[in-house]
């Protein structure tokens, strides 16, 4: 059952635009004796910094799957009577901010739908680079479409090959061996909880342990903290784990490839309290800053970060250089996305919507500004600016990461290079664009010393695409000029029809 008592359309404020943002957060729950659709709730506000468009539940009660989704915050979308009326002992939750389908009530997660007369529903994390091809031989095959999402694609293809198997688990695995790209994904029936991931390890899934039998995913340990579940370990890269009365199953859904952990979720995305192999998001962040002192010192009265993740390397830049750190922006977090239509005068405010300058900390002193990245520059000058109407005498910005010159096709929504300033202008140029006294970047190989030490992604920086991007996809989204290195072919399932693996699957029935 769908549920859906309001529609409106969503519009971002001005500067949200101008920041790189990801494709959404999972979670997942399997604990029959507890409130399953109330701790998914909890995990989602956790989550809630991953997608800020859209969220929605989806409960499984031992009999079918009900789904409640809608625009908005956790908070506007969920009320308590909402969760009373979800009982169940297995559920999913996802929180969105789309980079593949429109933003509408249709794309938001999970996604419903039906394999005979089994509900599912899907939620997941990530971009499928070959989603158009697989969702034209779909429709060939008479299979009905309600978004343009690639979650859908996913949903659909599962349930094509769970018809031919019987078996969800063998629908998941075809369905792992045809898409291409970055995902995490998490699908409930009536009576189990499924969770896999794509094979590079691109975006991020963990399993946690509540209680006895108790299991939890999450794209973040964050997600786990908040209900008191325990990690355990990173769900696997092409592992598929399903977890029903019958205790946790793990199997191999397709072989591993080379490492391509995403390292933007390092330096941007995931929330400073998370862990990853050990190693917190914060502690990365704060020896990004050491290393970007070290790479680009310079004298100045106060370091300041730009809320809230350049909070953590601003702080670690100041105590290598033996700087006071302060704050110099403050932040507005009651601001998000607004119901109301952005005017020319709301354009203009731009981050002061979000920020405003504490004169007191800044008025008379050269500050330098740490921020985690440019994209288009337009925020970066609006801040600078800011900080000089509050009367800094030099701003110098620093920033703690590469400069982003090439488009992401993996779960990120800068997927035109023509959006990126750094991909149009060398470092001096973007610096007298923003205004800044000073602009400097960590180097890539700074970077990689601050993070755990396995394979990363890093084509934002480098244009080196672990997983190959078809010419069909990023057609006209590189500027003249850029020439993408695949580092890896695509799949041999990926290449193959629909049909063919359905044939191949029945031959080996």
């Amino acid at each position: 059952m769908l549920d859906s008592d309001y529609r409106y359309d969503f519009d971002p404020v001005t500067e949200d635009e101008d920041t790189i943002h990801e494709e959404c957060g999972v979670f997942g729950i399997w604990a029959p004796n507890r409130d399953v659709a109330r701790l998914t709730y909890f995990g989602l506000r956790a989550l809630q910094h991953r997608g800020q468009e859209s969220a929605g539940i989806a409960v499984g009660d031992g009999h079918t799957v009900l789904v409640r989704k809608d625009l908005g915050l956790c908070g506007q979308i969920f009320s308590d009577a909402d969760l009373s009326a979800m009982p169940g002992k297995v559920a999913i939750g996802h929180v969105r901010y789309g980079t593949s389908g429109a933003r509408s009530w249709e794309a938001a997660q999970p996604h419903l739908s039906a394999i005979n007369d089994v509900i599912i529903a899907l939620a997941h994390n990530g971009t499928l680079v070959n989603s158009d091809a697989l969702r034209r031989e779909l429709i060939e095959l008479n299979i009905p479409f309600r978004s343009n999402t690639d979650s859908e694609v996913a949903a659909r293809l599962i349930g094509y090959f769970t018809e031919m198997s019987a078996h969800i688990r063998t629908g998941i695995r075809h369905t792992m061996e045809m898409v291409e790209g970055g995902y995490a994904m998490a699908l409930v029936r009536e009576n189990a909880l499924y969770a896999f991931r794509d094979p590079h390890g691109i975006r991020p899934l963990v399993l946690g342990k509540l209680g006895e039998g108790e299991w939890v995913v999450s794209s973040e340990t964050c997600g786990l903290d908040i209900i008191g579940a325990k990690f355990v370990r990173e769900v696997e890269p092409g592992e598929i784990i399903r977890v029903s009365d019958d205790g946790l199953v793990s199997e191999r859904g397709i072989p591993e490839r080379e490492p391509a952990r995403c390292i933007f979720e390092d330096v941007y995305f995931s929330r400073p309290d998370s862990y990853v192999q050990g190693q917190s998001i914060y502690s990365m962040r704060y020896n990004m800053g050491r290393q970007l002192a070290r790479e680009a010192p310079v004298d100045a009265d106060l370091v300041i970060g730009v809320p809230d993740s350049g909070m953590p390397p601003a702080e670690g830049f100041a105590h290598e250089l033996g700087l006071p750190f302060g704050e110099g922006l403050i932040k507005n977090r009651y601001v998000a996305r607004t119901f109301i239509q952005p005017t020319q005068e709301m354009r203009e405010m731009g981050v002061r919507m979000k920020l405003n300058a504490l004169i007191d900390n800044v008025a008379g002193r050269r500050i330098v500004m740490v921020d985690d990245s440019i994209v288009r520059g337009t925020t970066s000058k609006q801040i600078v600016r800011l900080l000089k109407e509050a009367g800094a005498t030099e701003v110098h910005v620093r920033i703690n990461c590469p400069e982003v010159k090439w488009p992401c096709f993996y779960g990120i929504d800068t997927d035109v290079q023509s959006q990126l300033i750094s991909a149009k202008k060398n470092v001096d140029e973007v610096r007298e664009y923003i205004e800044a006294d000073s602009l400097a970047f960590l180097s890539l190989e700074g970077l990689l010393k601050c993070v755990p030490a396995n394979g990363y992604c890093a084509a934002c920086y480098n244009g080196k695409y672990p997983v190959e991007i078809p010419k069909s996809f990023s057609a006209g989204k590189f500027l003249e000029g850029y020439e993408p290195e695949n580092l890896s072919r695509a799949s041999r399932g990926s290449q193959m029809g629909i049909l063919e693996v359905a044939k191949d699957e029945a031959e080996e029935g």
